[in-house]
């Protein structure tokens, strides 16, 4: 069987003076790999280029990345606001309504379920620290490896995630200082931190659509429930 063709959107780096390389972390391109997905990076491009992208497209995986504008849900930047990357909110806010508004599987990862929740209209937290209230380090040291289990958390047990996850407790890793505030339209919390932080949000209605805070991508070759969640994605995407 014919291997369904993954959209993974690119971030933009300095190459020298005055290039740019436009690529993601191996780790992304590898899951959808090892789950029977064909991974095809999406740069930025006018949206009438990235409209037939889409079109071309069996499912759509958002990755982590830099903070999102805070003026795309309608906000002033906070002091503790981190990097934005505007050529890249343009890139995946487009695509990301589309693909919902179509029934297209959507896997959001990290800022991917933040791109997803801006997308439908809902807000983030841009400072987790500064605007909740919490004792959970939720932006890991960056010296530790990519699969430090952080904390737990519990998804809903009716929930799609749970179908592919297991319901209950599970442990992630965790890299992220802004997360999902109010919900967009149409999104329902799939699981949250023992804090209460939202660390999950699905569409129910949709065949496949997903957003996770933590990054399963560091995670799924040593847990089996983790795989699963790829696994599922590029089967909704067959």
């Amino acid at each position: 069987m014919a291997r369904p063709v993954i959209g993974l959107t690119t971030t933009l780096r300095p190459d020298g003076a005055t290039a740019q390389l436009a690529g993601i972390r191996r780790t992304y391109i590898q899951a959808v790999l090892d789950a029977g997905g064909l991974p095809v990076l999406v740069p930025p491009a006018p949206e009438e280029v990235l409209r037939a992208v889409l079109d071309r497209l069996d499912g759509l995986l958002l990755p982590g990345g830099v903070d999102i504008a805070p003026a795309e849900f309608g906000e002033q930047p906070h002091p503790k606001l981190g990097q934005v990357e505007p050529e890249r909110d343009r890139l995946e806010l487009p695509l990301c309504r589309w693909a919902l508004a179509e029934g297209k599987p959507v896997l959001g990862i990290c800022r991917g379920i933040q791109v997803m929740n801006v997308a439908a209209g809902g807000t983030l937290y841009q400072d987790i620290p500064a605007q909740y209230a919490t004792q959970i380090v939720h932006a890991a040291d960056t010296s530790l490896p990519r699969g430090y289990i952080a904390h737990d958390i519990l998804s809903q047990p009716t929930s799609q995630l749970a179908v592919h996850v297991g319901g209950g407790s599970l442990h992630v890793n965790s890299w992220h200082h802004q997360a999902v505030k109010d919900l967009g339209a149409g999104f329902v919390v799939s699981a949250r931190a023992p804090d209460g932080l939202i660390e999950g949000i699905e569409m129910p209605r949709h065949r496949f659509a997903i957003g996770v805070q933590f990054h399963p991508e560091d995670l799924y070759q040593a847990d089996e429930r983790i795989r699963r969640l790829f696994v599922g994605f590029v089967a909704a995407c067959k």
